[in-house]
């Protein structure tokens, strides 16, 4: 960059160029239409999806109703269970075959996730370091081996009892049917299966158990994708038969359920649903805490810690079953241990009766007594304004082997305290506290993406997990002041913008890279950008709340969420959605070059002064600065001299007056009163560096000290994306200025974003790290071997690892 694109130039601006001066694009050869309209990679909108985003007339979706028996066999570890599934055609086509997911066949040794996996690269094997990385990974391996994972299937027949002919694909099943479905018609089948538990923390996915130090008996279960569960069937997609191979998470319909689970006699469960045989597994103690807590102000222990701490040594003998029923859900799963203190409190949401509760081991307090059922109210509470008052009857958080992971009702969420190894004392960070809190926030918001607004998780991850890290953000803040959050500032996604190993969030489930930033982060962040600094809170608020009442248990795509927020807003979002969902581009606005001007005035008594004050102040120059005591002829010689010696350059004259006279009585009144305003201009170049447009948020800072704030439109770029030049009129002159001065555009940058240019302040860091350190010493400590002898030469054996 040159000097004077760093300085401000003064000069004078005439009229006839002032009239004419307007905020001024920089031609470019080829322009990129950062603006051009999503239509090209939008759906066309028909009667089942409007092109404003809505539902249309004759949508339409599946629906299936289960009845589920289930046990568990604590001993084995294992599930067995059977169930009528009924299917609804709702849809306008005739089907010959059912889609069902099998998802617990992720865990055969010879599944594609287990096919698939990867250890580390050779390279970061063999660096020193992160050994607990390479030996998770390789216990995950040889595990993996040994594991008998898989759903076994032991029979499919229809509601006569007659088998149904059946194909197994890997993690999907396909049931042929004996007549097709005709649209509106509707199928019952049976089915009948069992499937060993993973062990969550060695393989498990999102479900499993969990065994305690010293404790082989007293296990902790936390049971999900433990039935055959219909796949989604619906207009854009047609079958969701896509393989689950980890990440990509569920497609599913809405339905009821009625579900009886059978546990060992001393065993509490947490459930999808309300329970509806209380007085057969609860003491009479427990159904009147029940009671007390839905009246509460706060959590009432109903299981307490020393009635799970005394089951934990008795082992009652015998089984109970528990019985549940969940309406209008898309899912269901389930929490089981004799380990489970369990506290629960009442709430209103809309019309409903809600039960907040929350199940954990003892190994969870004094950390979850004090904040899980809590945090559970908080996020129901502050969810509600931003999308519909939540409407299922419970809201379950639960403690076990899985860090985070939602269901219908319930959730399971994983951080603990530790024991302090000196004192013994039970602690807890401030990290895991406020983990915590997240955690329980995020997968509770999950109840309202996905499981009300029930999107495509196996092919967009970002439409549950962005939107509801969105709403996670916006809960938090509500927590309290300056809240540890990870997710939604701007600034904090800078980082990985400004990173290279990315994929755009309109990529597959399977396929994104960076998951925790590409589908949570980046879509929270994009729509915190959206908020507070493009729509603004009123009218986003207003669009993404409609996006929620219009799709709430309906399944939305992204198309019907980006025009449903266009329509809602009257706003043409179009380059936005382009710029942060399609593409990698990041934000990195520049500020190039600056010019300075004042208007002329074309008074000659003003003007000539200015131009003798210009004259004065440039430096004097070095010859005459030398020459300064010279004898000159005209000295010497006085006659010489005329009007012009004894005047200078800038003497006004009558002609210049006459002239000035002239001009004004020519002028309109509006030029009149700018010729006497004393307005200052000022040029100011921006360049997008990035990519991605946004709009121009400029702080200006004034010779007086005053600071003002113009936010200018990211449409200032529609005719020239790469290069700008916005006039900035002020009174005073600019002395300062600030591109972006709060960071709330995701600016990669903030180097380029000032001028003066502003040094950006870091350390020199003169300490190695801890590990480099250990690293540095164990080095010192190896003491020196002599070169061994050269072996005879052999043929080179086969590696091992």
């Amino acid at each position: 960059m040159t000097n004077k694109h760093l300085q401000a130039s003064l000069a004078t601006l005439t009229l006839g160029l002032l009239v004419g001066l307007s905020s001024t694009a920089v031609a470019a050869p080829a322009i990129e239409d950062k603006f051009r309209q999503l239509d090209e990679l939008l759906p066309t909108a028909n009667e089942y999806r409007t092109a404003s985003g809505a539902p249309g007339h004759a949508y339409w979706q599946q629906r299936a109703d289960y009845r589920i028996r289930v046990s568990l066999d604590e001993a084995k570890r294992a599930i067995s269970g059977n169930g009528t599934v009924t299917y609804h055609n709702n849809s306008p086509d005739t089907l010959s075959y059912l889609w069902v997911q099998l998802d617990q066949n992720m865990f055969r040794a010879d599944s594609d996730n287990r096919a698939i996996a990867t250890l580390p690269s050779r390279d970061a094997w063999q660096a020193r370091g992160n050994d607990g990385v390479k030996f998770e990974a390789l216990r995950f391996q040889l595990a993996s081996r040994a594991f008998e994972g898989g759903i076994a299937i032991h029979g499919v027949t229809d509601s006569d009892g007659r088998k149904l002919p059946h194909v197994i694909n890997k993690t999907m099943m396909r049931i042929d049917l004996p007549q097709p479905m005709k649209p509106g018609s509707r199928f019952s089948f049976n089915v009948s299966w069992s499937f060993n538990i993973p062990e969550m923390n060695v393989l498990g996915r999102r479900m499993g158990f969990e065994r305690f130090d010293k404790d082989d008996k007293n296990d902790l279960f936390e049971i999900a994708q433990f039935f055959p569960r219909m796949a989604a069937y619906y207009d854009v997609k047609g079958w969701q038969n896509k393989q689950y191979m980890g990440d990509g998470e569920f497609t599913l319909e809405f339905g009821d359920y009625e579900v009886e689970i059978t546990v060992p006699g001393d065993h509490i469960v947490a459930s999808t649903g309300e329970l509806q045989n209380p007085g057969e597994v609860l003491t009479a103690a427990q159904r009147e805490r029940l009671a007390q807590a839905r009246k509460a102000k706060k959590p009432v222990i109903i299981a307490t810690q020393l009635e799970a701490e005394a089951r934990e040594k008795q082992r009652a003998a015998g089984t109970k079953t528990w019985r549940f029923k969940a309406k209008n859900v898309r899912d269901f799963a389930f929490a089981s241990s004799r380990k489970f203190i369990w506290d629960a409190q009442g709430i209103k949401s809309g019309d409903t009766e809600v039960m907040a509760m929350s199940y954990y081991p003892k190994e969870g307090n004094p950390l979850w007594e004090r904040y899980s059922t809590q945090a559970i109210v908080h996020t129901i509470e502050q969810y509600n304004k931003y999308s519909f008052d939540y409407p299922y009857p419970t809201a379950i958080s639960v403690n076990g082997p899985v860090g985070g992971m939602e269901y219908p009702m319930i959730s399971f969420n994983g951080p603990r305290p530790v024991k302090d190894k000196k004192t013994g004392e039970i602690t807890y960070s401030k990290s895991t506290k406020y983990g915590l809190i997240s955690v329980i926030i995020h997968e509770v918001g999950h109840n309202y993406f996905p499981m009300i607004v029930n999107s495509d998780e196996r092919q967009w991850t970002w439409m549950d997990e962005g939107l509801n890290s969105f709403l996670q953000f916006l809960a938090e803040q509500a927590w309290e002041e300056d809240y540890p959050g990870r997710r939604g500032e701007a600034r904090d996604i800078a980082a990985y913008m400004r990173s290279t190993n990315q994929v755009p969030i309109m990529t597959n489930a399977e396929s994104t890279l960076q998951r925790g930033n590409n589908a949570y982060a980046k879509p929270a962040t994009a729509l915190n950008v959206l908020r507070e600094s493009i729509l603004g809170r009123e009218l986003f608020d207003f669009a993404f709340k409609e996006y929620a009442e219009r799709w709430k248990f309906k399944r939305p795509t992204p198309a019907d969420f980006f025009r449903t927020m266009e329509d809602a807003s009257g706003t043409d979002l179009d380059w936005f959605w382009r710029g942060w969902f399609y593409t990698t581009d990041p934000v990195d606005v520049s500020v190039d070059g600056i010019s300075a001007y004042t208007v002329g005035t074309k008074d000659p008594e003003i003007e000539k002064a200015w131009q003798r004050a210009r004259k004065q102040a440039e430096p004097v120059s070095v010859t005459d600065q030398r020459n300064k005591g010279m004898v000159r002829r005209v000295d010497q010689h006085p006659e010489l001299k005329d009007f012009y010696n004894e005047n200078d350059d800038f003497t006004v004259t009558n002609k210049d007056r006459n002239k000035y006279a002239e001009t004004v009585e020519g002028l309109e009144d509006w030029e009149k009163e700018l010729l006497k305003s004393g307005k200052h201009l000022t040029l100011v170049d921006f360049s997008n560096k990035g990519g991605l447009v946004t709009p121009l948020i400029v702080e200006i800072e004034l010779k007086s000290g005053k600071k003002i704030v113009e936010r200018i439109p990211a449409e200032v770029w529609r005719f020239s994306p790469k290069q700008v030049t916005k006039l900035f009129v002020t009174d005073e002159p600019i002395v300062g200025l600030v591109q972006d001065p709060y960071w709330e555009t995701a600016d990669i940058d903030q180097n380029n974003n000032a001028w003066p240019r502003k040094p950006v302040p870091s350390r020199l860091e003169l300490f190695k790290t801890e590990q480099d350190q250990n690293n540095l010493m164990r080095d010192f400590r190896t003491p020196l071997k002599k070169p061994a002898a050269k072996a005879a030469e052999k043929p080179a054996e086969k590696a091992t690892p």
